[in-house]
Order: structure tokens, then C-alpha cells, then sequence
């Protein structure tokens, strides 16, 4: 596995656990006894440890649609978060300055901005070695003769 997409998956995958500790943290400290937002910040605990352990250990084939799942559980936490203290969500309005409010909205950005450049990343096509023999390989060697 290319050296840069190895750091891009456990930097991603440990802002994830980051981001489940704070949800699990904060569901036992006693969101757990809040109507519905109990039960979303443990299945937001569960899904974000799941994904973490999927893009260290999924095939590369597949990195980029785990990545925006996790990316999509991030956004989406944030935008619950936002919804929440802004007017209040299924009946419960939060505040930026709750406990880890404001390291949930850090971690879950960087969740974001982590994913979304592993994406470009795999995207780019940069991270693909050079097939030996190939036009780009004898280029790459000084042999690119015709």
C-alpha cells in the first residue's frame, strides 16, 4: 500500500474513534436518558468505531465509497449538531457550550476535510504504481525511446 494513503487511512480512522469516544462519552454521561438523541448518539458511537476499523482494513478497491460513508456520518453528525442548537432537534435544543460540543464539531470537520482529501487522493490517480514496462515506467527510467 502507497505510504500516503496508509497515513490517510489511520489519520481518518483515529479522528473516527475521536468522534465515537465523544458520542459514547457523552451517552453515558446521560444523553442516554434523552428521548430519541439518546439512542442517535449511541448508534452515532457505534457506526463511527465501525467505519474506522473499515478504512484501515477494507481493500483499496473499495477505499473511496468507505471514506465517504464516513464522511457522510460526519457531515451529517454536524448538521444534527447545528440543527440541534439552532432550534432544537426531536424536542431537544443543545448548546455549543455543552460538554465536548465544540471538540465533536473539531473532530467531526476533520473527519471531513481528512476524508474528503484520502478521496482526491485515490482519486488522483497519482497513488497508482507504475506498471514495469510501461510507457510512464521507461519515461520514468530514461528509456522512453520509441
Amino acid at each position: 500500500m502507497e505510504p500516503l494513503t496508509a497515513a490517510g487511512r489511520v489519520l481518518v480512522a483515529g479522528l473516527l474513534g475521536w468522534m465515537a469516544w465523544i458520542h459514547l462519552h457523552l451517552w453515558s454521561a446521560g444523553y442516554r436518558h434523552i428521548h430519541t438523541i439518546g439512542p442517535l448518539f449511541l448508534a452515532g458511537a457505534v457506526a463511527a468505531a465501525a467505519m474506522a476499523v473499515v478504512v484501515v482494513v477494507i481493500p483499496s478497491r473499495i477505499l473511496v465509497p468507505a471514506v465517504l460513508a464516513a464522511v457522510g456520518l460526519a457531515g451529517g453528525t454536524l448538521v444534527g449538531l447545528a440543527v440541534s442548537v439552532n432550534g432544537g432537534l426531536f424536542g431537544f435544543r443543545d448548546s455549543m457550550r455543552a460538554p465536548f460540543a465544540r471538540e465533536s464539531v473539531l473532530a467531526e470537520s476533520l473527519v471531513l476535510a481528512g476524508g474528503l482529501a484520502l478521496v482526491a487522493w485515490q482519486l488522483s490517480g497519482r497513488r497508482r504504481p507504475l506498471r514495469p514496462g510501461s510507457r510512464s515506467d521507461r519515461v520514468r527510467r530514461g528509456r522512453a525511446g520509441g
